[in-house]
């Protein structure tokens, strides 16, 4: 059971509050187009003094400048900074910016959604949420489901393509909230006046060193090199748009690993029920037995946060059995994903919900499923003898 620590004012310099207050500066810092006055924002400049002070506390060197924040930020592991967390509470690879892109890693996104009114969590649930609101009252389920999967299949649009979407009649009710959603892509992502599309997910690839590319999602880079897709001229098409960097990690990330999970149910002759009820949760599928299981599908690098953060679904749709599915890259890099989640999930969650890789979910799906055919053939069996 997860347990509140009850601490003096000094903890406020330590632990996971300055953890989350340190990745919302660095994603802050990474939202800063042009320079400002002052120089860094009030939250970055806070982040800042705290680490400092407390590396002072400690008697160690701190970083001499926010840059230099930056710097231990894309070299050294999160558990290695003075912070006093446990060792459980990294990621795999632990940085909070990637050193090839300059970027925050999704690791440092997964810190700031933990972090109480985060920004990147608000404006997440005040797209979603509100796109579920507007659906309710429009009676329109249909409506959402196709801005699910415009979010998880198309994250990347040419200004004709988000011009042409007006036609899509499940896509009219939303499309005030579709524009809101993506932004113009910043030159940053250019390289010869082209932007470019990872073949694998559709995002568009950043610039890095030696004339290469490296896409922002975990699912693509553990694939190894780079796959290129689509080019974009910036000076043709009405410009190239990207959906939010929060939208970008925490919809279209899992998204593609829901849409894999879905083609993988089909195959097995099942017909799953994507984003039930408004997206309570994200999969619902009914066995030959009426049996229903229902699967929520998360794509996160920090087992603990993802624990800190699970809530048992709701029973609207109802389900027989629930499982939070990871994709198995995740249990790859981390042997001990499924121990460190369980350490730190609420146990009103552990006694209610099964976590599983996508490969042990099907292989336990598989099993379940001859089971079930193995005592309707004996069924069968049974009563062939008994008209006899």
């Amino acid at each position: 059971m997860v347990t509140t620590r009850t601490a003096g004012p000094a903890a406020f310099f330590d632990g996971e509050p300055l953890a989350r207050m340190i990745a919302s500066a660095l994603v802050a810092l990474s939202r800063q187009r042009t320079p400002t006055s002052p120089v860094y924002a009030d939250s970055v400049q806070a982040a800042y003094n705290h680490l400092v002070l407390l590396c002072l506390r400690r008697g160690m060197a701190p970083p001499a400048s926010v840059p230099d924040m930056v710097t231990w930020a894309m070299t050294l592991p999160l558990h290695e900074w003075p912070l006093g967390l446990p060792e459980d509470m990294d990621a795999a690879d632990g940085l909070l910016v990637d050193p090839k892109t300059s970027m925050p890693t999704q690791q440092c996104l997964e810190w700031v959604v933990a972090a109480q009114n985060a920004a990147a969590e608000q404006y997440e649930n005040e797209i979603m949420l509100g796109v579920v609101q507007q659906c309710r009252i429009a009676q329109s389920p249909d409506s959402y489901t196709a801005f699910r999967r415009l979010l998880i299949t198309r994250p990347v649009l040419t200004g004709t393509d988000l011009a042409l979407l007006g036609e899509d009649l499940d896509l009219i009710l939303l499309m005030d909230t579709v524009k809101r959603s993506y932004e113009p892509a910043p030159a940053s992502y250019l390289r010869g006046g082209q932007y470019v599309q990872c073949a694998r997910c559709g995002c568009l690839l950043v610039p890095i060193d030696g004339g290469q590319y490296r896409c922002e999602l975990d699912r693509c880079r553990r694939e190894g090199f780079t796959q290129i897709g689509r080019r974009f001229d910036a000076a043709r098409s009405n410009g190239v748009h990207q959906l939010s960097r929060p939208l970008r990690m925490f919809i279209t990330g899992p998204g593609l690993a829901e849409i894999d999970l879905e083609q993988a149910l089909v195959a097995k002759g099942l017909q799953p029920e994507m984003w039930p009820n408004f997206d309570t949760y994200d999969l619902r599928i009914t066995l030959p037995n009426k049996q229903v299981w229902a699967i929520d599908v998360k794509d996160r690098a920090n087992p603990a946060l993802l624990a800190r953060t699970a809530r048992p679904f709701t029973g609207s749709p109802p389900y027989d059995r629930a499982f939070l599915v990871v994709p198995k890259y995740r249990f790859d890099e981390r042997e001990a994903y499924s121990r460190i989640f369980d350490r730190h999930v609420p146990d009103d969650v552990r006694s209610r919900v099964q976590l599983l890789s996508d490969t042990e979910f099907l292989r336990v799906l598989g099993r379940e499923l001859k089971r079930i055919r193995r005592v309707g053939a004996t069924r069968s069996t049974d009563g062939s003898a008994s008209d006899a």
